[in-house]
């Protein structure tokens, strides 16, 4: 018996972030926290296990007023807020064209908005084969169907002759394309394209564009700011200039990492193009659903960034604690990719971010494995996630090391 809708019935969440989680708090339960190495959280931990939010977006958000924190917010999002989430995509590398953009409930909402509205249903729409899994559910819940092509060449750069043949593939079966690439510092890998990629990308754009096809690329920034510096992760941006109207760039946008506000679910969804009516289609669009899906957002959080961003002193506070924040996870990160180099085990390339990954033929047998040893990682569907932004310096020693036995005992079964 079921009363669900036909296209609704057989849906039901597999989470292997929240079950590896899940799995670690057990373990800590029972051998104490401090007996266990969780790289399982995707959020900012501190040395001692607890959450760590950036001292002045709390402090900021705790002296709001009543207004500025349970007033309806507009659909669109805040106008201040827009303005400046487009001066923090962009910083000194805003690409010429028409630009806009639509506040979201988190980057989540703002890769649904874009599958939602620039995916043909029944269509597929290209990510990498390494990718957060969350673009699957996504897509299927807005009928479309997720397709992969292989993100690493044999020398571990990006694979433009696989991403190329997956375009070609596709555009002979339909007309329009939603493409979606996260970079910098993508999730799960750490990995981030150059500005030599980008050419290629933008070079195979620009051809079907030429045949009449409409192609639209979705840029998952999620992590950029634990990249490196803001203008040298951006510069890749000013290629996105005067493309063809029928080639549409956006960016998703998400105050989850930047700002350590991951529960308050807010960021947007900002899109550039040569022509003026494209961009005023997108914000009528992108208004709509929103309105049918969560009618406005967190205005708590929107006016949180525009008091920060708005305020010398508060904003150079706010820059130098995530400089911080990205400089405990780059020393984090350095000490499993150091002791991989070093014990010979294949982990992925590593750019920045708050993951690393190692490619494995069983995922979840070498995330079994490695409980032996108290360690709890992400089984992905290629390979093993280590979590660097929840892992002090001091657990990480060692993590690659377990990582490589327990591939080598879950190959020796």
């Amino acid at each position: 018996m079921t009363m669900a809708a036909s296209h609704a019935a057989d849906k039901k969440l597999r989470d292997a972030i929240f079950g590896a989680t899940a799995a670690c708090n057990k373990a800590a339960e029972k051998h104490g926290l401090d007996k266990v190495t969780n790289a399982t959280i995707g959020m900012m931990m501190n040395d001692e296990g607890g959450l760590a939010v950036l001292p002045t977006v709390e402090k900021v958000y705790r002296s709001l007023k009543t207004e500025e924190m349970f007033r309806y917010a507009p659909i669109a999002g805040l106008p201040a807020y827009l303005a400046e989430v487009e001066k923090l995509v962009f910083a000194d590398n805003r690409p010429e064209g028409f630009i806009a953009s639509c506040a979201t409930a988190g980057g989540t909402g703002a890769i649904h908005h874009a599958v939602a509205n620039y995916a043909e249903r029944g269509t597929k729409v290209l990510t990498s084969d390494w990718f957060w899994g969350t673009y699957n559910v996504i897509c299927n819940e807005c009928g479309c169907k997720l397709v992969n092509y292989k993100l690493f060449d044999a020398n571990n750069n990006f694979n433009i002759s696989a991403y190329a043949d997956k375009v070609a593939e596709i555009f002979q079966e339909q007309d329009s394309l939603l493409v979606i690439i996260n970079t910098p510092v993508h999730n799960p890998t750490g990995f981030s394209l150059t500005e030599e990629d980008w050419d290629q990308v933008l070079a195979l754009a620009k051809k079907y564009a030429a045949q009449g096809k409409k192609m639209s690329i979705l840029v998952d920034i999620a992590y950029i700011d634990f990249a490196g510096e803001k203008n040298a992760t951006r510069r890749f941006m000013r290629k996105f200039s005067n493309l063809p109207e029928n080639v549409f760039i956006m960016f998703a946008f998400s105050m989850s990492k930047g700002y350590t506000a991951y529960g308050q679910r807010t960021g947007a969804l900002v899109g550039v193009s040569s022509s003026e009516a494209v961009i005023t289609e997108f914000q009528d669009i992108n208004k709509y659903t929103s309105r049918a899906t969560w009618s406005n957002i967190n205005r708590a959080a929107m006016t949180t960034l525009v008091k920060i961003q708005q305020d010398d002193a508060l904003r150079t506070e706010y820059e130098n604690e995530r400089d911080s924040f990205y400089q405990t996870i780059q020393k984090r990160a350095e000490v499993f990719m150091k002791e991989a180099k070093e014990c010979g085990l294949n982990a992925l390339p590593y750019n920045g971010g708050f993951f690393l990954s190692v490619p494995a033929a069983d995922p979840q047998a070498v995330c079994n494995k490695l409980h032996d040893d108290l360690i709890f990682a992400v089984p992905l569907k290629m390979g093993v996630r280590v979590a660097a932004c929840c892992v002090p310096e001091e657990k990480m020693h060692g993590v690659a090391a377990k990582v490589l036995k327990a591939l080598k005992a879950v190959e020796n079964w």
